[in-house]
């Protein structure tokens, strides 16, 4: 027998698919789905590596990736797991940068509370990544 209950996608989720339909035209739609105090983090030692506190600085930091591979970086969002409390983002990443092609797998590890982005962290899934932003 199938099960025809219609299932919801989880609020937080539905925010993920959001924020990254907004990704590169639209940072005033980015800005409203984060905290005022929003924190977006970076691993490791590139250019792009950091801790950006607050709206403003997080979305200057994602206009950054545009200026710096001159308008190529893009993002395509594969899967979206979320519960109350956690969002899972896992997206191609796309670029060219100093003759440098980016192609890789990545993840965002999303804190989310009262249905905003609270604290993000980038998870590079390839050490091409690092290569990319050095």
């Amino acid at each position: 027998m199938i099960d025809e209950r219609v299932t919801e996608e989880h609020p937080n989720a539905a925010l993920t698919r959001r924020v990254f339909a907004a990704f590169g035209h639209d940072p005033k739609a980015i800005s409203a789905a984060m905290s005022r105090d929003v924190v977006w983090r970076v691993p490791g030692n590139t250019m792009m590596s950091g801790e950006y506190r607050g709206r403003r600085e997080v979305v200057e930091f994602l206009r950054r990736t545009g200026l710096e591979t001159e308008g190529t970086y893009r993002s395509s969002l594969r899967d979206v797991l979320a519960n109350d409390d956690w969002a899972i983002a896992i997206y191609r990443a796309y670029g060219t940068r100093n003759g440098i092609e980016l192609d890789v797998d990545q993840a965002l590890v999303i804190r989310c509370e009262d249905g905003l982005w609270k604290e993000i962290t980038a998870v590079p899934l390839d050490s091409a990544f690092d290569a990319f932003w050095a």
